[in-house]
């Protein structure tokens, strides 16, 4: 990848090209515009990097630089490098994506304590890993969304897309028992030391305490939430200098059979929905339908006029990611943040630094900084 010192050119999706300075200047505007203290950006091209750069702070207060090793919260993105070790274990056949889950316990879901609120709900027995991937196994986005706090099946298992981190931990749990190792050191292993990822973890590591960054959602300091134990629905730490090889090693292939590859990105059903949030909101569009916009396994899919693409969000309280993936072009970007206001720039950033007209901004909730309310 070229030094920062030198001016590149990076390829869009449309054919054309944006240079670096072009895209350091777009990004320091709305950036000042939208009022976002840090962010980190990089763009892949023929499935390698070729741009990545910090910008702004990840310490308000005390001024100090974001970086490209500055650890930030990944978030939701984790669930994406979740379902790609999940279709590692499917090339192992260590798991079947169609096989319900009661198949991988040693006893039904409901007897084990963090599953017992399903115990008069035999639906659970019709879930399956490939349900839980799509976020179509019917629960809540977590259980404490309710007002007793409990879990429950909202709907029938396969009807339809709400999507739900509950349902990628219980993936998690089933791995975890079905195997006898923690997706956490799993991870480690199978994805992270892979691709070389020396700042990336599905739980915090004291080394990241010398270049980590604060949250910010308005003029509140969210801080880091150090974690202590892994989660597939969003524990992972990372920056973007691993981030952005990751991506790009998924984009290529790389520790997965192309056969698996393929269906990880492939649409597995089609998502209606005008928002993803709230999940369980049932209002409908037709808006996206052109792009046959759908939901693989772990990833969000679209097809568009240059080509298939797939993409994942990360968002709470102080963070705001995203990373879409152009599969036929090989183009790619990757964006963190720590602060909510960024989600107010996605589309014009993703408009202007690769041409990407396609991602579901609206459906995301990206709405403009400078849009009128």
């Amino acid at each position: 990848m070229p030094t920062r010192a030198q001016t590149v050119r990076v390829k869009r999706i449309d054919g054309t090209t944006i240079s670096s300075v072009e895209i350091e200047r777009t990004v320091t505007r709305l950036m000042t515009a939208a009022k976002v203290p840090g962010m980190s950006i990089a763009i892949i091209n023929d499935a390698q990097v070729v741009y990545r750069k910090s910008f702004g702070v990840r310490n308000i207060a005390q001024q100090l630089p974001m970086t490209d090793t500055t650890v930030m919260w990944a978030m939701s993105i984790t669930k994406g490098v979740f379902a790609y070790l999940v279709m590692q274990l499917v090339d192992e056949q260590v798991i079947e994506l169609d096989t319900p889950i009661a198949n991988y316990l040693e006893k039904p879901l409901p007897l084990y304590a963090k599953y017992a609120d399903l115990a008069n709900d035999e639906r659970w027995k019709k879930i399956t890993p490939r349900m839980l991937l799509t976020h179509s196994a019917g629960f809540p986005n977590f259980r404490f969304i309710n007002p007793d706090g409990k879990l429950d099946i909202k709907f029938e298992p396969g009807a339809r897309f709400a999507y739900s981190g509950e349902g990628i931990n219980l993936l998690q749990f089933v791995i975890e028992a079905k195997t006898g190792q923690s997706v956490g050191d799993m991870m480690q292993k199978r994805i992270f030391d892979r691709f070389g990822l020396t700042r990336t973890s599905m739980t915090w590591k004291p080394e990241f305490a010398t270049d980590f960054a604060l949250g910010y959602a308005g003029d509140s300091t969210v801080g880091h939430n150090q974690r202590m134990s892994a989660r597939a629905a969003g524990s992972m730490d990372t920056d973007i200098h691993d981030l952005s090889l990751l991506i790009a090693g998924i984009m290529r292939g790389e520790g997965v059979s192309a056969k698996a590859k393929a269906e990880m990105v492939k649409p597995q059903i089609r998502i209606h929905s005008a928002h993803q949030f709230p999940t369980l909101d049932t209002t409908t569009t037709t808006q996206y339908d052109m792009f046959n916009f759908s939901y693989g396994l772990g990833w969000g899919v679209l097809s568009t006029a240059h080509g298939r693409a797939y993409f994942k969000e990360g968002h709470d309280d102080g963070w705001s990611n995203y990373t879409i993936s152009f599969a036929d072009k090989k183009i790619g970007i990757v964006m963190l943040s720590n602060s909510l206001n960024t989600e107010g720039i996605f589309k014009e950033l993703l408009e202007t630094l690769i041409a990407d007209r396609y991602s579901p901004w609206e459906w995301d909730g990206y709405i403009p900084y400078n849009a009128k309310r």
